[in-house]
């Protein structure tokens, strides 16, 4: 399955722009694998464990059409983790959903959090590979830094590392929910030697 990231900054006054982008392949038809994004509470599930991430609330507002739950547009979610590993402090997020069109793409903007702005897409589509259903999973993210020349220097000694670390477990679980299950193998007993 292919993955692919990048990151990317452009200064613009007080603040640091960014934009980070990753892509994965799935052997799975897009209409399952939208739904899993789709639905708020797998997010802790794309979180490595140390960050203990929970959601504290959530206000849902069904998409049109929707047959199991998934948050559509004007959505909210109170998102909480632990910022670094044992950290006796837990960072609050609170994202709302901006855009949703299903099997297609949702975008949510951070409302108030630990960025100077957060905004993240979730596009999807779907490529048929001789005769093979693949999802394409695209992140693309666009995020500001405030502090000017210190957030520039945050961004290189940790912020970027520490997105590629989460986007790189993220991808790794999303395969681990989605790859099919290897068939097991069966060894035929040995004779004993006696």
């Amino acid at each position: 399955m292919g993955i692919f990231s990048a990151c990317i900054g452009v200064y613009h006054g007080d603040t640091m722009s960014f934009t980070y982008q990753a892509e994965q392949w799935l052997s799975q038809p897009i209409d399952a694998v939208f739904a899993f994004f789709a639905n708020p509470d797998n997010l802790p599930r794309l979180m490595p464990a140390w960050q203990k991430a929970r959601i504290e609330s959530a206000s849902i507002v069904p998409p049109p059409g929707a047959a199991f739950k998934a948050a559509g547009a004007g959505s909210r979610v109170t998102l909480s983790f632990r910022p670094i590993p044992f950290s006796p402090i837990r960072v609050r997020w609170v994202a709302e959903i901006s855009e949703f069109a299903w099997n297609d793409h949702f975008c949510d903007r951070q409302v108030s959090g630990p960025f100077g702005s957060w905004t993240h897409c979730h596009r999807l589509r779907s490529v048929d590979r001789e005769g093979i259903d693949f999802t394409v999973v695209v992140d693309q993210i666009e995020y500001d830094l405030p502090g000017g020349a210190l957030g520039k220097l945050a961004h290189r000694l940790f912020v970027r590392r520490q997105i590629e670390r989460m986007f790189a477990f993220r991808q790794a679980e999303i395969l681990r929910i989605f790859q099919p299950a290897e068939p097991e193998t069966t060894r035929s007993p040995q004779p004993q030697m006696k």
